[in-house]
């Protein structure tokens, strides 16, 4: 079992900058790759970004390419979400999650284990 807990959330003006981590425990020496998700009010949650186990591999929604950017300390146990050049659509709930796998998978269903979530809101 592994328990994933966000932070790091929090009110920004657009163009602004924020930074998330998500912390894991548990059984952590399973080799999985990490991704965020996130979640509008009244929207479905969608993909962010996915990183490998090694740190080799990222993908990212189009929508947040050229300005997020997804990295991992696997000493620390530790998956970060860098956020720069803000905009009002990117407010919502963005939840880190492991995969069941080490795929690098866009695809909430290949996901087995969820953050509890953190809350980012972008003003104009």
């Amino acid at each position: 079992q592994v328990q994933l807990v966000e932070s790091g959330g929090g009110l920004v003006q657009a163009g602004g900058s924020l930074r998330l981590s998500c912390a894991a425990s548990g059984r952590t020496t399973r080799r999985y790759a990490m991704g965020w998700f996130r979640q509008a009010p009244g929207k479905e949650r969608e993909f962010v970004a996915t990183i490998s186990w090694s740190g080799d591999y990222t993908y990212y929604a189009d929508s947040v390419k050229g300005r997020f950017t997804i990295s991992r300390d696997n000493g620390k146990s530790t998956v970060y979400l860098q956020m720069n050049s803000l905009k009002p659509e990117d407010t919502a709930v963005y939840y880190c999650a492991a995969e069941t796998g080490n795929s690098g998978s866009a695809y909430s269903s290949d996901y087995g284990h969820w953050g509890q979530g953190t809350q980012v809101t972008v003003s104009s």
